[in-house]
């Protein structure tokens, strides 16, 4: 036999990847199912507009937790749950492949627990930064926000390499500039709500979080310091 002959064609993905994608790929199972007629009859129809109701995040929330002077427990769960459930079949499957592709590149540098970090941390940030924009009213949901927070994860590592090679580290963003810039375009082209915000939040995170996370992060972030 061959020198790995027996070695899978594709490497594995991280467990954490698979972890973070199972309940978006769960739920959106049941909701197509639903919108297809295949599970719960006439009532399965209207699954995604019940899941959207209870689990996306509506920007006035926060507003109105503000004003009560008191936390919800229902509304904080959202600013995590809304990322879970999405509006159509398209959308989840966007957002699968980019958690499947950047989450396997992060999660072969970073530990699994940074990945989640990272995922999470978007996530919260992203929903956080849609509800503080005033006058919005359409709510928020998808995966997206962490989605960019891996492409902020990304891009960090890109960062580091370039720096590392004395190369300059503005190439590291060429990333996030082209895909916001075709996100702005049809925006203004289809309409829209604004989740670019949202997005442009969870990868500021994403990075952010990156340098305290990655290996040899907080260290790194020293070194920054003190190179200024």
């Amino acid at each position: 036999m061959r020198p790995g002959y027996d070695e899978t064609p594709l490497n594995p993905l991280p467990p954490v990847v698979w972890l973070i994608l199972l309940p978006i790929v769960a739920m959106e199972v049941v909701l197509s199912a639903g919108s297809l007629g295949l599970a719960g009859g006439q009532t399965g129809i209207g699954w995604r507009s019940e899941a959207l109701q209870r689990f996306a995040l509506s920007p006035v929330m926060l507003d109105q937790m503000w004003q009560a002077g008191q936390l919800s427990s229902d509304y904080l769960m959202r600013f995590v749950s809304y990322a879970f459930v999405h509006g159509n079949l398209t959308h989840a499957i966007f957002a699968t492949v980019f958690i499947l592709a950047l989450g396997k590149f992060v999660g072969e540098v970073f530990r699994g627990w940074a990945v989640a970090v990272v995922f999470l941390g978007a996530v919260l940030s992203g929903g956080l930064a849609y509800s503080l924009v005033p006058g919005l009213q359409v709510a928020l949901y998808g995966a997206y926000p962490g989605a960019y927070g891996l492409i902020g994860a990304f891009t960090y590592i890109l960062w580091a390499k370039l720096g590392a090679h004395h190369a300059h580290r503005g190439r590291a963003f060429s990333l996030i500039g082209f895909l916001l810039g075709v996100q702005l375009l049809f925006g203004a082209l289809f309409g829209g709500a604004p989740d670019w915000i949202a997005d442009l939040a969870g990868f500021g995170a994403g990075f952010c979080l990156s340098l305290l996370v990655a290996p040899g992060g907080p260290a790194h972030l020293l070194r920054l310091i003190r190179q200024r």
